[in-house]
């Protein structure tokens, strides 16, 4: 099944390695939410969004990828960290919905947390992702990918 990831992860690459895990199963295009330009995603049969958070929400470029590129009707997935709290999703649904896209699942994990006054103690989180987030991650996207091929 070919699968394309659009991701955004800056501060400590707490997404990347999650994706990058993920990316190393197979048929699947890494796409940086940052970098700009135009990207056609009608090829890929799965689409994952994934991402940090950034004030409690996903982080905007990966909004924004998904408002100009998503084609309709595709199979999307979520991936995500978060330190403190777990990042509101609304946003993205709602760009799923008026895209007719079909949300297969969500994933997170804690991630690595220095920002603001969690600098002044070390931060939180320390060591997450953990290698068990990591293979949950992977578990999770085989489980979606299990599931495509039941309904193929």
């Amino acid at each position: 099944m070919k699968t394309a990831i659009v991701y955004y992860s800056k501060h400590h690459g707490n997404t990347k390695r999650l994706v990058d895990a993920i990316a190393r199963l197979g048929d699947i295009t890494l796409i940086d939410a940052s970098s700009g330009g135009r990207t056609d995603l009608s090829a890929y049969d799965l689409i994952g969004f994934a991402s940090g958070t950034y004030g409690f929400q996903l982080h905007t470029s990966v909004l924004e990828f998904a408002e100009e590129h998503l084609p309709r009707g595709k199979r999307v997935f979520v991936v995500y960290t978060y330190g403190a709290k777990r990042p509101k999703t609304d946003a993205l649904v709602r760009i799923f919905q008026a895209k007719a896209a079909q949300l297969l699942g969500t994933f997170g994990c804690p991630g690595f947390c220095t920002f603001g006054p969690f600098r002044l103690i070390g931060g939180i989180a320390k060591g997450r992702p953990s290698e068990q987030d990591i293979t949950e991650a992977v578990t999770f996207f085989n489980e979606l990918i299990a599931r495509c091929a039941e309904k193929t």
